[in-house]
């Protein structure tokens, strides 16, 4: 009994050893900088139809690995600004939205070429530079939630290329919604909870 529980440790402690010289091999952190398309699913409770201009924007990204399987990654961008549209009414006015998003994620190492990931986690999106066209401004005096909490969902990859450099595809799915108020009370809510899909280089050290 005593040498199985003997053997049954040297073998975790050769598996544990193995795993941290390849990550130490890798590196603990990874940079990756994305070109993504933002679609957004334009759901709104208010009545009035209103949606924000679909467009690709530049992403960067900072992971730490924690063991080969298990990561962090946190998710930048600056400002992105967007018109705001209403069914009937075309452009009503603009806006920026800032949103970064923390992800727990885990890595497949087991594949051959190329390195699977799934990640889960939260985002916060800031609005601001709200602007509405003063005829909708002097009609309905609109303003909106500046601050919005959700999830976030993600499934990617990384494609090796070189000992320290890899071809990233990235699709994930964030919830983000503000509250509508006119003249100061709630007519609905609108949720944006776009998908962003993509495509970028990392560089792990």
């Amino acid at each position: 009994m005593k040498k199985n529980l003997l053997a049954l440790a040297v073998l975790c402690a050769m598996t544990s050893g193995a795993a941290f010289a390849q990550q130490a091999a890798e590196g603990s952190w990874m940079v990756r900088a994305r070109a993504v398309n933002l679609d957004s699913a334009n759901k709104d409770s208010t009545g009035l139809g209103l949606s924000i201009n679909d467009k690709v924007i530049p992403e960067v990204d900072v992971s730490y690995f924690f063991t080969p399987n298990i990561a962090a990654e946190l998710i930048l961008t600056y400002p992105q600004k967007h018109d705001l549209r209403a069914n009937g009414l075309g452009k009503i006015g603009s806006l920026k939205h800032l949103p970064p998003t923390l992800l727990a994620q885990y890595h497949f190492t087991n594949f051959s070429g190329f390195k699977p990931y799934v990640g889960a986690g939260i985002n916060y999106t800031r609005f601001s530079n709200v602007r509405f066209d003063p005829a909708v401004q002097a009609a309905l005096n609109p303003s909106i939630d500046k601050d919005s909490w959700g999830g976030a969902l993600q499934v990617g990859v990384d494609i090796p290329l070189s000992k320290n450099l890899y071809l990233n595809f990235d699709v994930k799915k964030v919830f983000i919604k503000t509250d509508v108020f006119s003249a100061g009370n709630k007519v609905g809510t609108f949720k944006v909870n776009p998908v962003l899909a993509g495509v970028g280089l990392g560089w792990r050290f």
